[in-house]
């Protein structure tokens, strides 16, 4: 059993940042999950699987790991390139992009 390191992405409901710049060391589960016939959820037996460790640097992730002879895998994450708007540019008379409504 292996775990994952990587930094999560913030949802798409999300517009701030808040707890993106900590990194998240989780086990991935060797047995699949089994569906509930009776409520539909589902259920593992392997209790690492739910196991969620934070750090606030992949180093002391990866230092975790490697102390606790763990094999891991480092997920580097893609930056967000953010473009910044003001409100008054929605009515600016050189505006690049047309009125769409």
């Amino acid at each position: 059993m292996f775990a994952k390191i990587y930094q999560p992405a913030a949802s798409a409901m999300q517009s701030g940042r808040g707890n993106s710049n900590k990194w998240v060391l989780e086990f991935v589960s060797k047995t699949p999950t089994i569906i509930d016939p009776l409520t539909g959820n589902a259920r593992s037996t392997d209790m690492r699987s739910q196991l969620e460790l934070r750090f606030d640097t992949m180093e002391a992730a990866v230092a975790y790991a490697k102390a606790n002879d763990i094999p891991y895998r480092v997920s580097q994450t893609k930056t967000r390139k953010r473009i910044s708007r003001s409100y008054a540019d929605n009515f600016a008379y050189d505006r690049k992009l047309p009125w769409t409504h």
